[in-house]
């Protein structure tokens, strides 16, 4: 089969496992219970939702933008923003949630060829979902605490994040001349984008800044249908369902958000109807908020 056969099939999936996890998800819960939440929206909270994922939109390409410089790709503040508004609204309506960002590559593949511009993606991409997994764990550790699993759940939290950061350090500070391996070199790609002197403290705030406003746009969303999360609470369901966004199966996360919320979020005292509708207003958030990237459809390429 070729490539063109093999990626239309995987969307006919994709969309099938995203009608059919919706259709399941609401005919389980009743339809009518549902939409009755999704009728009682609270626009001001809606209007807030949409407004954190678009500041998390800009942040991101900001976040980009330091990324890309590290493995030398120079990027300008508006092509940053405009390549990233329409990543995002590609990962939005397109199956997989990858394609805004092969496109991405695509488009800056003449600045500094496939490899660095797939490098500057694949990194940054890769902080944010590092990030959503490290809150994760906090929340379960936050909502299960002080049972000894979730103290031994944060020693090792603790633990294996600083290891980590201790082993891309290092790898940062070898000698370019020195062999590595594939591994190696990825290590040093990483040193440069996240540990390095001239860059953590911006990646590590952008992306806590970043996180924030994703979690907030839910926890908004979740207050436009009458369901109030205490922090705690927040932290422990909404990443969970976020999570579930990563699995590549349906489009933007459709159908196995609202399944998690559904599944989870009951274990915070929500109700299962307003948990799948808080999902779905999160899902109409975050489409309005990426509508912009249709304007940088014709953008130009060019760095400003």
């Amino acid at each position: 089969m070729k490539a063109a056969g093999r990626g239309l099939m995987l969307a006919v999936v994709r969309w099938v496992v995203t009608l059919g996890a919706l259709v399941l998800v609401f005919r389980v819960l009743g339809t009518e219970a549902i939409v009755t939440q999704l009728r009682a929206v609270s626009l001001p909270w809606l209007v807030m939702a949409v407004g954190a994922l678009t500041l998390q939109i800009a942040l991101s390409a900001a976040r980009w933008r330091i990324t890309a410089g590290a493995v030398g790709l120079q990027v300008g503040r508006g092509q940053a923003l405009r390549e990233y508004y329409l990543s995002v609204l590609g990962n939005t309506v397109l199956p997989g949630g990858v394609l805004g960002d092969l496109g991405r590559i695509a488009r800056l593949r003449h600045q500094a060829g496939v490899g660095r511009a797939a490098q500057s993606v694949v990194i940054e991409r890769l902080a944010g979902q590092i990030a959503l997994f490290a809150v994760t764990g906090l929340g379960a550790v936050a909502w299960f605490w002080p049972h000894p699993a979730a103290l031994a759940g944060a020693i090792a939290l603790v633990a294996g994040g600083y290891g980590m950061i201790v082993v891309i350090r290092n790898a940062g500070q070898r000698p370019a001349s020195q062999p590595t391996g594939r591994i190696g070199r990825m290590l040093r790609l990483l040193a440069d984008a996240w540990v390095s002197p001239g860059v953590w403290r911006r990646q590590l705030w952008l992306s806590l800044a970043i996180l924030a406003c994703n979690l907030g746009g839910f926890w908004a969303a979740a207050q436009a249908v009458g369901l109030t999360l205490g922090p705690v609470a927040a932290i422990f369901v909404i990443p969970l369902a976020l999570s579930a966004m990563l699995i590549p199966l349906s489009v933007n996360g459709w159908g196995l958000r609202e399944g998690a919320a559904a599944a989870i979020w009951p274990l915070a005292g929500a109700a299962p109807s307003h948990a799948v509708a808080a999902s779905v207003v999160f899902g109409i958030a975050a489409l309005l908020a990426a509508l912009p990237g249709i304007v940088a459809l014709r953008a130009p390429l060019k760095a400003t």
